[in-house]
């Protein structure tokens, strides 16, 4: 009888997420398969997003409601109503002061004057993966309102990092972290002063 030669283990196949387009991605929604999960489209990956915990809810009010006097005339502000459409990614900002008026629009915007994001759990997500995702869309400032530490971590020049074509990446050159007893002026409105304690929940 001749020996069976030994198996050869098959090389591992490397494990990689599956990136949905945003047709299928809204396909999926009008489906049902997200019914009473919040979720938004990251880098083509689905990611669920955390449960609002009041703090939270009261965070973004408070910056909506400021951000629409600031703006009135100017821009026009989005409560965690609709994503930004970028061009690999569906975020769903807290808030977000988008140019123009509200009735311009025939779709989603595709970019943004300001965008914040309230941050609890979310804190180093906010700081990292989505700074670096609205710098890439050339979004002018991103705040993040770290509500734990009661400061305001504000983004702003979005500029190419110099790196190899394949680990091209594009990242915030300013990043101010102010206390909650320092005032912040958005760039879209220069005139403005906002005191970051009346952000805060």
């Amino acid at each position: 009888m001749t020996a069976k030669p030994p198996s050869v283990p098959s090389r591992p196949v490397p494990r990689r997420p599956f990136r949905f387009t945003r047709e299928q991605y809204y396909e999926l929604g009008e489906l049902g398969f997200f019914s009473g999960t919040r979720v938004e489209r990251i880098r083509g990956e689905i990611i669920e997003m955390s449960p609002i915990n009041w703090p939270h809810v009261v965070g973004c009010r408070k910056t909506a409601v400021l951000l629409e006097q600031v703006f009135a005339g100017i821009a026009w502000v989005s409560r965690n109503e609709q994503p930004l459409s970028l061009t690999d990614s569906d975020p769903q900002p807290d808030v977000m002061v988008v140019a123009g008026r509200f009735e311009d629009y025939s779709g989603h915007p595709t970019t943004a004057l300001l965008v914040v994001e309230v941050a609890d759990a979310t804190l180093s997500y906010d700081l990292t993966t989505m700074a670096k995702l609205y710098a890439t869309a050339s979004v002018p400032e991103y705040w993040v309102l770290d509500v734990e530490n009661r400061q305001l971590h504000v983004f702003r020049d979005p500029q190419a990092i110099p790196l190899p074509p394949d680990l091209a990446a594009t990242a915030y050159r300013t990043h101010l972290t102010l206390a909650f007893t320092d005032h912040v002026s958005p760039l879209a409105a220069p005139n403005a002063s906002i005191l970051v304690s009346d952000l805060l929940p």
